[in-house]
């Protein structure tokens, strides 16, 4: 029989088993049917059937961060009714962005369950050379650009070296580049602390207001069929492989739910923000590294190699992955977004400043992350994560501003926030080893 037969059964005979427990060797043996079979066969049903399941698994999902945008939305509308306006929806979606893709990278390095502290600085750092290559040595634009992406991702893929080779905790490594790589920029931006940029090439495309071409609404409905047309065809391929592999599969009527809510979701926020600023360049960038990285994440050797690393270092080896290897693209890959963000700041303020990569951001780029559900405990988590988790933030800061509060009290409340993220996380895990799933 070929090894194609053979692989077919295998997976056919995956999605039926039968298991008996371990402690009662006299108990029958129970069926455990895969869930895409019993949405198949019980259709609706089958879905609420398996989402009790998973509730009770402590198989969570995005539900909490969804959960929360409803209660987000409700309260500050309800305190101000420009909260759900276009214009601030727009707002919200412009300057997410730039601290979304430090939260992209440090995705990667969550799911190791490791920390990088040092995306702050090495964003701010990523503005402040492209200032000085333009600026300062009449550089072209896109030329400096990726000369300063490549700084950031050479920078991440030293601190990988130092925590994969040289055995530094990873928190250590980073938390002296946090400081080193800010007193770089310091002396790079010298004592004027600004250097300000021409509002041309990188810096007019990702500081642009509407995507595809300035005031025009095209652009946010090629957008939106685009994601709509790919998830259509991603879908349809993946069924059709699937089927004839002879293992289940998501059924038609499924795929026709899913393409149209997200229909609906894509042209009516195309529909708002063009209403008001348009979709904004450094968000479309933003959703298409989304969707790459997750593709990457999900799709490819390399990504389930980051998450067999995250979930047991010992068992990875065992399994013949190179640790160290994983270890150090990961944190590369952590540097290479930060330089992107970097990038964003500067887009959006068309200058470099003593500010950028400062404050509260790096903090926020983390706990975008935790707060979208990617776990502090590595080997669970989503780039999608970040997306929702700025979403939060974002909203939460927009909100409060609206109603003049402090700044202190948006500390405070994200805070909150946070922790709440964390101990849904913990939870979650401790439901899942009951559960036998942990």
């Amino acid at each position: 029989m070929s090894d194609t037969s053979n692989t077919v059964k295998k997976e056919s005979a995956e999605s039926q088993t039968t298991v008996a427990p371990a402690d009662d060797p006299t108990a029958a043996a129970v069926s455990v049917v895969d869930p895409r079979l019993l949405i198949r066969e019980e259709g609706f049903k089958g879905y609420i059937t398996e989402f009790k399941r998973k509730v009770k698994g402590g198989e969570l999902g995005s539900l909490p961060v969804i959960v929360g945008l409803i209660v987000i939305g409700i309260i500050f509308q309800s305190q101000n009714s420009r909260f759900l306006s276009a214009d601030n929806l727009s707002n919200i979606s412009y300057y997410l962005s730039a601290t979304g893709m430090l939260s992209i990278g440090l995705v990667f390095v969550l799911l190791l369950g490791e920390i990088d502290l040092s995306v702050g600085s090495v964003s701010g750092l990523a503005s402040t050379l492209f200032a000085v290559f333009v600026v300062n040595h009449g550089m072209e634009g896109w030329l400096a650009l990726v000369l300063t992406i490549v700084t950031g991702v050479g920078i991440g893929a030293l601190h990988g070296f130092f925590f994969a080779r040289i055995g530094v905790p990873a928190f250590v490594v980073t938390l002296a580049g946090f400081l080193g790589w800010n007193g770089l920029m310091l002396w790079l931006l010298g004592s004027s602390g600004t250097i300000n940029i021409p509002d041309e090439g990188p810096v007019h495309l990702l500081g642009q207001s509407s995507f595809f071409m300035d005031q025009s609404i095209a652009g946010a409905y090629i957008l939106a069929g685009l994601g709509v047309a790919s998830l259509a065809y991603g879908s349809l391929v993946d069924q059709r492989r699937r089927k004839a592999a002879g293992v289940p599969f998501r059924p038609t009527s499924e795929i026709a739910l899913r393409v149209g809510l997200l229909a609906v979701a894509a042209f009516v926020t195309a529909a708002v923000l063009n209403s008001a600023a348009g979709v904004s360049n450094s968000l479309v960038i933003f959703l298409a590294s989304l969707v790459i990285v997750d593709f990457v994440l999900r799709r490819t050797p390399y990504g389930r190699k980051v998450f067999a690393v995250g979930g047991g270092i010992e068992a990875a080896r065992r399994a013949g992955i190179n640790v160290s290897m994983i270890r150090i693209t990961v944190f590369a890959i952590s540097g290479g977004f930060a330089a992107v963000g970097g990038m964003f700041f500067a887009g959006q303020t068309q200058s470099a400043t003593l500010n950028a990569g400062g404050g509260n951001t790096l903090m926020l780029a983390i706990a975008a992350a935790v707060i979208g559900g990617t776990s502090l405990f590595g080997g669970r988590g989503s780039v999608w994560s970040a997306l929702l988790g700025m979403l939060v933030i974002q909203s939460i800061q927009t909100g409060l501003d609206l109603l003049n509060m402090n700044t202190s009290i948006q500390y405070m409340i994200t805070g909150g926030v946070l922790l709440g993220a964390v101990v849904i996380d913990s939870v979650s895990r401790k439901s899942q080893k009951a559960a036998g799933r942990g």
